[in-house]
């Protein structure tokens, strides 16, 4: 089972690169090894914001946690 610490660690790492941009993500609640997440800023509209998260955000998690499951925006 992964933890609320494991996440908010490679979200801390994450997240000055999606500040950047003038957005933000925050972890909403762990689900069994899924994580929840919701953007906020310029990145709550962003058509991009989906790459962002999935190819970036999701992988960061995959490589830090092996046993984390998925990710999804709330």
């Amino acid at each position: 089972m992964i933890t609320t610490d494991q996440v908010e660690a490679v979200l801390s790492r994450v997240r000055p690169f999606i500040q950047a941009d003038g957005g933000d993500i925050q972890l909403v609640r762990l689900d069994g090894n899924a994580v929840e997440v919701q953007m906020s800023g310029r990145c709550a509209g962003c058509p991009s914001a989906h790459m962002t998260l999935y190819m970036g955000v999701e992988q960061a998690l995959r490589r830090a946690i092996p046993e984390f499951g998925e990710i999804r925006l709330v």
